[in-house]
């Protein structure tokens, strides 16, 4: 059964399972531990109504450490794994999986938010948003998470991905070049929709100093003001 204190110590494996090293999950733990205290008081039992004897009494959940409740969350985003796979990693049913994801994601965004560490999600707001000692050298890019198929055919042919042949959800997102921190995320739109319709749509305003790198999917995506970059392939060799 997987606990964090079984991968503190081994930093490429909590790496690859967290996407975070051991300095950044620990940065996190006591924003984790204080969102969860205001999110779930110790008054209060796990529906929300005053206890009836202290916590700790009654059945002993597996997931009892604050640090493998960080852990379990962090995981779920990184790997994505079915409810059940990924219960079964910490010794959990799938309820079980259920139940403890859709209490721990709001305390993982609390505790986020605490740091400073979610991204701006209003277009209009961003360039104030940045830090102004901070180079605004940033990458643009867009990015598709499958969903389930809907079952109403205009919904499904709006959520069709045809580069990726299945059905989407799609964000733009930007990321700090230096800091690899993404600094913006755009609203969740449907998978047929294009990279750059989902940019001009979010109305992303750059500070006077950013600039941008781009990919193909923005190509005429060319914010006023700001140098972008965008890599072009190189030439086949055609043998002689």
């Amino acid at each position: 059964m997987l606990s964090y204190a079984n991968l503190k110590d081994k930093g490429s494996q909590l790496l690859a399972v967290t996407s975070v090293t051991q300095e950044e999950f620990e940065r996190v733990l006591p924003k984790f531990a204080e969102a969860y205290d205001e999110l779930y008081p110790s008054t209060l039992n796990w529906k929300g109504k005053p206890r009836q004897r202290v916590r700790g009494g009654g059945m002993k959940s597996l997931l009892r450490q604050m640090e493998d409740k960080l852990l379990f969350i962090l995981m779920y985003h990184k790997v994505y794994a079915i409810q059940a796979a990924h219960g079964l990693q910490f010794g959990l049913s799938q309820p079980q999986a259920n139940y403890w994801i859709h209490r721990l994601l709001p305390v993982l965004q609390t505790a986020l938010a605490k740091l400073d560490m979610t991204p701006e999600r209003d277009g209009s707001q961003f360039a104030e948003s940045l830090s102004p000692e901070a180079p605004a050298d940033l990458q643009i890019d867009g990015t598709d998470r499958p969903c389930q198929r809907p079952k109403d055919a205009q919904t499904q042919r709006a959520v069709y991905s045809g580069k990726h042949k299945t059905h989407t959800t799609k964000n733009v997102l930007l990321v700090n070049e230096h800091t690899h921190q993404v600094e913006f995320l755009s609203a969740t739109q449907p998978g047929s929709m294009h990279d750059k319709k989902v940019a001009d749509t979010a109305g992303i305003t750059y500070p006077s100093d950013a600039t941008l790198t781009k990919d193909t999917g923005f190509q005429g995506y060319e914010p006023e003001g700001v140098p972008t970059c965008q890599p072009k392939k190189a030439e086949r060799q055609v043998a002689q």
